[in-house]
């Protein structure tokens, strides 16, 4: 009986000890941000603030980290069977040139990027917002970024490497200061979120002479969260940080939502799946003035729509699901969405020019 029990005891003790290691491997792995924290900034002391008054031409784009055209990757299609694992070096290469051609013909003052890849294994360990300032030359001297996805390795059968996404603010003018808000997480066990993705917020502030700073925030929400409310959580985290966000603003980003019924009613029944019919969206665009707006989406006006999806069934863009907001006290005009023919990633970039007070 004596040896049963002590037998018992040593696996008890052997379980325990394996899980802690366990544990402790997945913690060393993964990501662990602050709820708030400062982000990176990078800007010379002579970058110049913004004036008072001044135009403003913003940019948000998810540039897909530079994959281009072309492929289906895993995650590309509802079964998760897309064939392809990572963009080629070839691809790469042209995918640069031409999202920083995009960025040099529109001229912004300020671009919100989103899925820009920084130390990845799929991208060959590149710090792809370094690649594209240099890529500009001196035109974006200020820039700010924040990770939501990084892990040292992700034993995910497509991915077995290590990942680094972030989000990415490209300033002509001068960065005070910028903070990481983290959101909400997907549903899933303590091991599957600890890979999974961190989204977040990203809010940029930019020095105003003669008037108070204009800040600009980009995020990127989840997908595929069917089943869960984590849409909900994270819009509501998203509207939280915009009621205490002070002065002007805009707010951009890929928020992976539809914004109407009639823009669900549209998509094909496989595509439908992705998205809750009574989108979680409506607190913000209830909330704030957007880009495009409600009866822009619900015209059905192939204009407005910001996304054409890598599935080989979606032959053309179909949806919109990346937004500008707006604060009160800005003056918008000039908006609309660039529908680049052949696409340059599966996102098309939103543009605006506001009117700082």
């Amino acid at each position: 009986m004596k040896r049963a029990v002590g037998w018992v005891i040593r696996l008890a003790v052997g379980l325990l000890l394996l899980a802690l290691v366990a544990g402790g491997t997945v913690y060393a792995l993964t990501y662990h941000p602050d709820a708030v924290e400062a982000a990176e900034v990078t800007c010379p002391s002579a970058a110049e603030p913004l004036d008072a008054g001044q135009q403003v031409r913003v940019m948000s784009w998810n540039v897909q980290y530079l994959a281009g055209r072309g492929y289906v990757f895993w995650y590309d299609v509802p079964d998760g069977a897309g064939p392809d694992k990572r963009p080629t070096k070839q691809s790469l290469a042209r995918t640069l040139q031409e999202v920083a051609q995009e960025i040099r013909d529109e001229d912004p003052d300020v671009v919100l990027l989103q899925e820009v890849d920084r130390s990845s294994a799929r991208t060959d360990g590149v710090d792809q917002l370094a690649q594209l300032k240099a890529r500009l030359g001196g035109a974006f001297p200020c820039t700010a970024s924040a990770y939501y996805w990084k892990a040292r390795f992700v034993p995910h059968p497509k991915v077995m490497g290590e990942v680094g996404m972030s989000l990415g603010v490209l300033s002509k003018t001068r960065i005070d200061s910028a903070t990481r808000y983290q959101l909400p997480h997907l549903c899933g066990d303590p091991v599957t979120v600890a890979f999974n993705f961190d989204r977040a917020v990203l809010a940029v502030e930019l020095p105003v002479r003669g008037g108070d700073p204009f800040t600009v925030l980009d995020t990127h929400l989840d997908a595929f969260a069917q089943g869960c409310d984590t849409m909900q959580r994270q819009v509501e985290a998203v509207q939280s940080i915009l009621d205490d966000t002070a002065g002007p603003w805009v707010a951009g980003g890929d928020f992976n939502l539809l914004a109407t019924r009639s823009a669900y009613d549209r998509l094909p029944k496989a595509q439908q799946r992705l998205y809750d019919p009574d989108t979680e969206l409506a607190p913000l665009l209830e909330a704030y003035r957007h880009f495009p707006s409600t009866a822009q989406v619900d015209s059905g006006d192939p204009a407005y729509f910001t996304q054409f999806p890598n599935d080989p069934s979606v032959t053309a863009p179909d949806r919109t699901i990346d937004y500008l907001f707006f604060s009160d006290g800005l003056r918008v005009r000039a908006q609309r969405v660039r529908q680049d023919d052949p696409k340059v990633s599966d996102h098309f970039s939103l543009l605006a020019t506001v009117t700082l007070p």
